[in-house]
């Protein structure tokens, strides 16, 4: 093990919020504007390439992640989901629906999609792919390849509950506010880790969502692309 684990994100002190920076604009973030991003992307670069360390020396294993984008009345919503406590991996963390590539897999957008309809249930005819951003890697050795796509309502989820204790949305712009990000550094013998988190306590209050780790630099990068 190259470095300590965190077992209590919450705990670990906030170093900085960034509120100077600009919320991405609303008229990004709609299925259009996101169709002509992808078909035309910018010159950008993503800020944050991966966790900063392994736990152990295993060979790195090709991954996807689907970040499936619901078209709601309201504006565009992240699909998440809340993994659960007995997995060996990432345990009780909010995640995007997605997992290892299997042989089987042609590209990253079929390790994906067949990841999330495993997961969760959602049927690949509602889902629209647009794109995908760089791979992130993983503190458990991962090389994750997000894959954006558009989510047309009428859907109904059926969840493994042996992966996946919930599914749940979060506004797209919530996401996408940087006000909402937080900076953490986390202190221990012989070094120190950093990592983000965008906590969602829900449209009324409703909710105790701790979004971090590999799917907050995600999301993060995510952000880099759409304000580029």
């Amino acid at each position: 093990m190259s470095r300590a684990p965190i077992l209590d994100p919450r705990a670990v002190p906030v170093t900085q919020v960034d509120t100077d920076l600009p919320p991405v604009a609303g008229d990004r973030l709609t299925a259009t504007a996101l169709r002509q991003r992808f078909a035309r992307p910018p010159t950008w670069q993503p800020e944050l390439a991966g966790d900063g360390g392994r736990f152990s020396e295993r060979e790195p294993a090709a991954a996807a992640v689907l970040l499936p984008l619901v078209e709601r009345a309201d504006g565009l919503h992240l699909l998440l989901t809340r993994r659960t406590e007995h997995l060996r991996n990432h345990a009780g963390q909010i995640s995007l629906p997605g997992g290892k590539t299997e042989a089987s897999d042609p590209d990253a957008s079929a390790t994906a999609l067949r990841e999330t309809e495993e997961e969760i249930g959602l049927a690949r005819r509602h889902i629209e792919v647009l794109g995908s951003l760089p791979i992130y890697t993983t503190v458990t050795s991962f090389l994750v390849t997000p894959v954006v796509a558009l989510v047309q309502t009428g859907f109904e989820l059926r969840l493994d509950h042996g992966e996946v204790d919930e599914a749940f949305e979060v506004p797209l712009q919530f996401l996408m506010t940087p006000a909402h990000h937080r900076h953490h550094r986390f202190e221990f013998a012989g070094g120190q880790r950093q990592f983000l988190s965008m906590p969602w306590s829900g449209l009324a209050g409703e909710r105790d969502d701790f979004i971090w780790g590999a799917t907050a630099a995600i999301l993060r990068n995510f952000y880099r692309f759409l304000s580029a």
